[in-house]
């Protein structure tokens, strides 16, 4: 993960910044849905009188002032200036021009500064008002419109994802703060998760995971840590989240286009699998036909396979009856065309092999190995070496040797085609090894195929024969006809 800030250590003694006296006001805050538009939410929560509303319009010149430190001002003092500091942090600015309101953007930076150090020592207590008001500014702050990806401005439909520049967005600097004042909200330990999901509500969540359609990887993985963070604190969004993942799935397997974070949703949806418990609910089973198999069939699966295999695997070690569901899975989308892919794919199916118990490997190993037997006799050597590789992995070797009266007459013909002709010497190696494996696990069935393929290779060599004569009593009668 990309650096974290480091403040002060907690431990000191805490000082509630207290409103000035007036009537309480509502301190909700809505935060309107982010989606490549730019969010400039008209809704402004109340506050005392004394208090400043926040605004995202730019400063006015003179505006952005320098400010006292909050712990030198007076408790009395501090509600005020507090949400002073709020106002200056919400201000946007320029930051394609490093030139344009430097100074004020230092007065910002400061101040943010100063924020994450407050919530990260513990040294000063927020009131309800206080946190509703942060919330809202960091809205202000992450939630606006993301700049076109590089096929949108292109036009293109099939644009190599590593062929992209990578896009760094200029304003990270301060944003990376914002994040951080975030990120250590969530997860002090002075948070109140009564209090702080009233802000960090769905509406809020579903900004977020808007959020991961960023092209910059700082800010996705600002975006991973905090939604992880606040699955696991609120208990209230945890069925909330997985939905609101599983739908980007959904719009990611079936719609045109990319989704950059695609990998650090996975990732998140990694731990979150991982914690849940066993027997598995029907939900979470759909939930791995109808979204993470299908997750296979995009071009684009090389950016983020290892966190999807997994997910996959997670699936398996915890209810090892959907091995064939997986397996099966596996094979409907198994690329044709893509070598890339194919060697993707026979890595996950080993990992998945691993975790697979007998008779889950019955129900699928005629189609499995018939797929491998192609894999075998790949032109493409990567290809034919890794699917040949499986036989180093003892687990596979002994479910092999289990059902060997089956598998080895469906793997012969590719075997023999290599030994006999595959035009890579380490292949034709590593196919000599896996055949002496199976006269090793049984000589006469080993006998008995190779038997079964010389009869077959005589009748087709009789067959061309055949064809040969035919075709030479057709050209004579030809001949003579002419």
């Amino acid at each position: 993960m990309f650096k974290i800030i480091k403040g002060k250590k907690k431990g000191l003694k805490q000082e509630a910044i207290e409103p000035p006296p007036g009537p309480n006001a509502s301190s909700d805050v809505t935060v309107n849905h982010a989606s490549r538009s730019a969010i400039v939410s008209d809704q402004q929560p109340s506050v005392r009188p004394q208090a400043v509303a926040l605004s995202s319009s730019p400063p006015q010149p003179g505006v952005v002032e320098v400010l006292p430190l909050l712990k030198d001002v007076p408790v009395a003092d501090r509600h005020v200036l507090f949400l002073r500091k709020l106002q200056i942090c919400s201000y946007m600015f320029d930051f394609s021009d490093t030139l344009k309101n430097a100074s004020e953007k230092e007065i910002k930076r400061q101040n943010l500064l100063e924020l994450v150090d407050l919530v990260q020592s513990g040294s000063s207590k927020m009131n309800e008002i206080m946190q509703g008001e942060m919330i809202k500014m960091i809205s202000l702050n992450i939630f606006r419109g993301l700049p076109p990806q590089a096929h949108e401005n292109t036009g293109a439909e099939n644009v190599d994802p590593e062929e992209d520049d990578m896009y760094l967005d200029p304003s990270w600097p301060h944003l990376q703060l914002v994040y951080e004042l975030l990120l250590r909200y969530v997860v002090s330990s002075d948070t109140d998760t009564k209090v702080a999901k009233r802000y960090l509500n769905h509406s809020f969540v579903l900004n977020l995971l808007d959020l991961f359609d960023t092209e910059d990887p700082r800010e996705r993985e600002y975006l991973k840590t905090i939604l992880h963070r606040v699955y696991g604190k609120f208990m209230v969004h945890r069925p909330f989240i997985r939905k609101a993942i599983n739908n980007i799935f959904y719009r990611f397997i079936f719609e045109t286009g990319r989704h950059p974070g695609i990998s650090e949703l996975l990732e998140i949806l990694g731990s979150i699998i991982n914690g849940f418990a066993v027997p598995m609910k029907e939900e979470h089973k759909l939930f791995l036909a109808r979204a993470l198999i299908p997750l296979h069939k995009p071009k684009s699966i090389n950016l983020y396979h290892q966190q999807l295999s997994y997910c996959i695997t997670q699936f398996v070690e915890k209810d090892y009856k959907l091995a064939d569901t997986v397996i099966k899975g596996l094979l409907k989308y198994w690329p044709v065309t893509n070598c890339g892919k194919e060697i993707l794919f026979l890595g996950e199916l080993e990992e998945v092999l691993d975790a697979t118990q007998p008779a889950e490997f019955q129900r699928c190993m005629v189609p499995l190995f018939r797929r491998v037997g192609c894999c075998i006799n790949s032109p493409h050597f990567q290809v034919a070496e890794r699917a040949l590789f499986l036989w180093n992995n003892e687990r596979v070797v002994s479910l092999i040797a289990q059902h060997r009266d089956i598998i080895l007459p469906i793997l012969f013909e590719s075997l023999e085609r290599n030994v006999q002709g595959h035009w890579n010497q380490a292949i034709n190696e590593l196919t000599g090894n896996v055949r002496r494996m199976f006269i090793e696990m049984d000589p006469e069935l080993f006998e008995e195929c190779q038997t079964r393929y010389m009869d077959k290779e005589a009748m087709l060599n009789e067959k061309l024969k055949q064809r040969e004569l035919v075709w030479k009593k057709l050209e004579a009668i030809a001949s003579q006809a002419a």
